[in-house]
Formats: C-alpha cells, structure tokens, sequence
C-alpha cells in the first residue's frame, strides 16, 4: 500500500509559491507556509469587523509539544550524518528553489533539526511513492515529507512524534463569518464537503442537523460556496488557507470557527519516518523537535510559510 500524506494544497497556493516569499519575509519570522498577506480590506462597517478577524491571525500557531513533558537529551556520539528524503514537488513543504536545491518548510525544519543534533545534513528528493522504499533500502534514514502516521505505515516504518496535524475547519463567505462553530449553530444551515472523504464522515457524525451537500472535488466544492449555494463548506485547512488568500477564491470568504482535529476522523498526524527499530535516530529527531519549537524557531518557521494560520 501506497504511503499516505495530507492533500495537496490548491492550485491557487502553487500560483502563489513565487509571491509568497516576500509574504514571509514581511512576517520577519523563520519558515512556515507561504500564502499571501491577506489585501487590506477598506474600512468596514461595524457589524463586518468579526468577518476579518479569522483572517488576521498569522500568530496563531499550533503547538505539539508538552513543556511539561520535556524529553531528555539522547546519546547523539553514534550520529554523524543524517539523509533526509523528501518529496519533488509537493510546495509549500517540498519544491526545488530557485537555486535548484531542495526548499520547503519540510526542507528548512529538516536543517533546523541537523543543526540543533549538530551533525551534517544532506536532503534528496524523490517521487513520493518511492521514498518507503529508499528509506527501507537504507538510500536515506529519515523521511521528512509531510507523510501521514497510519497503521499501515507503522508496520514498515516506525515515527517520530507529529510535528504537525491536518485540522479540518470550515469556510463561510465573508458576510456570514462565525467566530464559534457547534453543531446546533448548524441547524438547517447548507454545508458543502468532499463526497466520500473523512470531513463527510465528521459532519454526518457530529453535525447532524445540518443540511449536507456532497461534491465531487475541491473546485466544485469552492465553487458551491462562492456563488452561495452553501453557508459553508468543510475540509483540509491547509488547503482552504492558500485557496482563501489566493486569486482563485475572489477574496470572497474566511475561516468560520476553529479547527477539528479528531484523529479518528482526521488521523495521528504528520511525522518524520525512520527504519524499523532505529530508536537512536528517532529518538534524537524527538529531543530536536522539542529543542527547535522550544527555542521559539518551529514558530518562526511556521509564520513563515503559513501568513493564513489552518489553525
């Protein structure tokens, strides 16, 4: 079976990918994903000050890690040189720079880590559904690429703790945005998702008094919601923050509420992938993940690429 990874982002975020660097570098803060800054609206009137709220929030960034339960520091004198693989062409994670050289926030989080072990760090990028493959070959010893933690992946590989999550979250127009999403907020109202995918399975579960519309893809579905066909539409926030600051959405709508991430419905999250039984690798991969969102730079990586939280 195939690996599994969070959806690609929207077109609109890889038209974005060469505007985006100036996003980030006025955000002034280390990586994350890179979506426009959000045009400034012109002055609103008072009951359409709630609407931009969910939009200007780029400090809204997640935390994994549990202060209280800081890990100690691996023995690190075996590491030496650690060969990440990650994905061609999977921006804003993983995307070959203007240089030539592998770039992404994967890529920048991959350097953090080495830098923080302290050992040489090289990155290869292959096509996703052969990176298992390699590592499990011993071509590389870590996959960095956005690669979703699923049972069927732990029986070939074993990972790190996530570094991030796919939240799911929904989207209004911008006139209707709601600063609280709960069920019976939405008795009756129209709600657009992705038939057959585990954001329908979460609103058939949770939302059931809401009016349901299933469609086929993610341009149908944002479609739906641009021409008011549905209050909203609920799905991968990742995806949804590039295509609300990007052209593709005409500036029309705005996160409604906070995110989802039940790992029943939305899974364990993404980790950094290892060869069975390398627990001094994934160990040391841990303690520097702890270290880096410790000492503020997973952050500032985050608000890098992402001016638009998911979160």
């Amino acid at each position: 079976m195939a690996p599994s990874r969070q959806p690609k982002s929207s077109k609109s975020a890889r038209r974005l990918l060469t505007g985006l660097t100036l996003a980030a570098c006025l955000l002034a803060g280390p990586s994350g994903v890179r979506a426009q800054v959000p045009a400034k609206q012109p002055p609103a009137a008072p009951e359409a000050t709630p609407r931009v709220a969910p939009q200007a929030a780029p400090q809204a960034v997640p935390g994994f890690w549990d202060p209280r339960r800081r890990p100690e520091r691996p023995d690190l004198s075996r590491l030496t040189v650690i060969r990440f693989l990650t994905e061609t062409d999977y921006p804003p994670f993983n995307y070959t720079g203007a240089d030539g050289n592998p770039a992404g926030f994967n890529v920048d989080l991959a350097r953090s880590l080495c830098e923080e072990i302290k050992v040489s760090c090289t990155v290869q990028m292959r096509r996703f559904e052969t990176l298992v493959d390699a590592l499990t070959s011993n071509r590389g010893d870590a996959i960095i690429a956005s690669m979703a933690v699923s049972p069927q992946l732990r029986a070939r590989v074993d990972f790190t703790d996530p570094y991030y999550r796919v939240p799911a979250r929904f989207v209004s127009r911008k006139d209707a945005v709601m600063p609280e999403i709960r069920p019976e907020y939405l008795e009756g109202k129209k709600v657009g998702v992705i038939a057959g995918s585990a954001h329908e399975a979460y609103l058939k579960a949770m939302f059931t008094d809401a009016e349901l519309h299933a469609y086929p893809n993610d341009d149908a579905l944002r479609a739906a919601l641009r021409k008011g066909e549905v209050d909203f539409i609920f799905g991968d926030a990742i995806s949804l923050a590039f295509w609300i600051n990007g052209t593709d959405s005409g500036d029309c709508c705005a996160f409604s509420g906070g995110p989802f991430v039940e790992s029943r419905f939305f899974g364990e999250g993404i980790g950094i992938a290892v060869r069975k039984g390398n627990d001094v690798l994934r160990q040391a991969l841990n303690w520097a993940l702890f270290r880096v969102w410790e000492k503020g730079r997973y952050t500032d990586l985050w608000l890098r690429y992402f001016s638009v939280s998911p979160f």
